[in-house]
């Protein structure tokens, strides 16, 4: 039997964001968006063996809390981001081998331009692009792009499959053969490895080919995000891999268990889609320091703040909850919102009940430790992971920075392992060899 091995990246979307950037042995001397600190931070992914550094994203500042983004700017909640695309290109060129992952939503994005972009990057950072396609269920970015409510639910995911069924055709459009580059004759290309794609959907209208090189990979690592039946749906039919939202082990071993029989239905093979889960660890040289840490990052912002995360996320306004409530009955709301019906509401009514009434205060309590936050040591921590990765279907993980020197969120790659092009970018090494060696020594 081959044996499997962790992969390991760090998810830096948050890292600055939620008071992150001010706890104790966080980043002194430089402050988000600073390209030098960007690219200290890729030299020091790259020294110590990780494969990817990934960035989530959305578009808008949170504004669903009682209809204003009042407590996202005071508190920087979700707030601010940039289109990180450019910031890649400039840690692409002082490290080799670990690869970056870029989010675009598709239900705002046009697939011409997105491959386009894609392409580009995957030329720049030779081979070390992964694309995170999400539909979004943030109201505040709907309205940047001419919505006034979120598109239906199944629509969303609809959408996503024309736009990455456009996306893989432009990649195709021109052959890796194509350019000759003749200094004698002339001759750039051969026209007959360039072809119009002449895609005429519900959704997108493109006559093609794109008008660049190919690009080392071919197309992007393909990464979506998506845990309610449709989105399992869609991940099954073009992912190379699955991000995963942090959730009870029981739910994600379901998941991974609807993944693979949505696989099957595809006709493709299970152990070839990973998924990656996303999981708030907290670090320190001892468990006791970890643990401190975590109760100070709970602290970091106010309940007003939290809500204005929970509902930014939800697409669901938390202010308007009455005194007591059940979690089935706010799930159902945000259902009808066309809203995300698999997020923090599903997976706390699954902890303790979707009919447990439940008051007001006790729901912030729950939200703001919605981080999942792991507190121990970093050996502590790695013992525990193997029950975690057989429980779960796991076999690779993706650290994230939390802003502070002992603070990181990790998430999972679940099985998948894949050759390249189409494994995790940057993973021409093994990983789980050096990550036992340090741990090891360190115990």
């Amino acid at each position: 039997m081959t044996k499997k091995h962790m992969h390991l990246a760090f998810d830096l979307s948050w890292s600055h964001m939620g008071g992150r950037w001010r706890m104790p042995g966080s980043w002194v001397g430089s402050q988000f968006p600073d390209i030098r600190m960007y690219e200290e931070i890729a030299r020091i992914a790259e020294r110590g063996c990780i494969e990817m550094i990934f960035f989530g994203d959305g578009s808008g500042i949170p504004d669903t809390w009682r209809g204003s983004h009042e407590e996202a700017v005071r508190w920087g909640i979700m707030w601010p981001r940039q289109d990180m695309s450019p910031w890649i290109a400039a840690m692409s060129r002082v490290t080799e081998h670990v690869g970056f992952g870029l989010t675009y939503a598709s239900t705002f994005m046009h697939p011409y331009y997105t491959a386009r972009l894609l392409n580009s990057l995957d030329i720049l950072t030779n081979g070390r692009m992964a694309f995170n396609v999400i539909t979004s269920t943030r109201l505040s970015d709907a309205a940047n792009y001419g919505f006034d409510d979120l598109m239906d639910h199944g629509a969303r995911y609809d959408r996503m499959e024309e736009f990455i069924d456009v996306c893989r055709s432009l990649w195709d459009s021109v052959a890796p053969d194509t350019f000759i580059w003749d200094r004698e004759t002339g001759v750039v290309g051969d026209p007959s490895k360039v072809r119009r794609i002449d895609h005429d959907g519900k959704y997108f209208k493109v006559r093609g080919p794109l008008n660049t090189m190919p690009s080392p990979q071919g197309r992007p690592v393909l990464i979506q995000a998506g845990g309610s039946p449709r989105g399992v749906k869609a991940s099954a039919y073009f992912a190379d891999h699955v991000f995963g939202a942090s959730k009870p082990l029981k739910l994600q071993a379901q998941q991974r268990v609807e993944l693979d029989a949505a696989l099957r239905a595809q006709g493709r093979d299970p152990e070839s889609v990973g998924i990656l889960w996303d999981v708030l660890v907290v670090v320190g040289e001892t468990s006791e320091a970890a643990k401190l840490h975590k109760e100070r990052l709970l602290t970091a912002i106010p309940p007003e703040a939290a809500g204005a995360f929970l509902s930014h996320y939800a697409g669901f306004d938390f202010s308007t909850l009455p005194d007591r409530f059940t979690l089935g009955e706010v799930n159902a709301a945000i259902a009808a919102k066309q809203a995300s019906p698999a997020g923090f509401v599903h997976q706390l009514a699954f902890t303790i009940g979707k009919d447990t009434p439940i008051s007001r205060r006790e729901f912030f309590e729950h939200g703001l430790r919605d981080a999942n936050l792991w507190g121990s040591s970093a050996c502590d921590r790695m013992r525990g992971v193997p029950r975690w990765l057989t429980i779960s279907g796991t076999s690779k993980l993706l650290p994230t920075p939390t802003g502070s020197a002992t603070g990181c969120s990790a998430a999972c790659l679940h099985r998948g392992e894949r050759a390249s092009p189409r494994s995790v970018p940057g993973s021409g090494r093994s990983v789980s060899g050096c990550l036992t060696r340090e741990c090891a020594s360190s115990c």
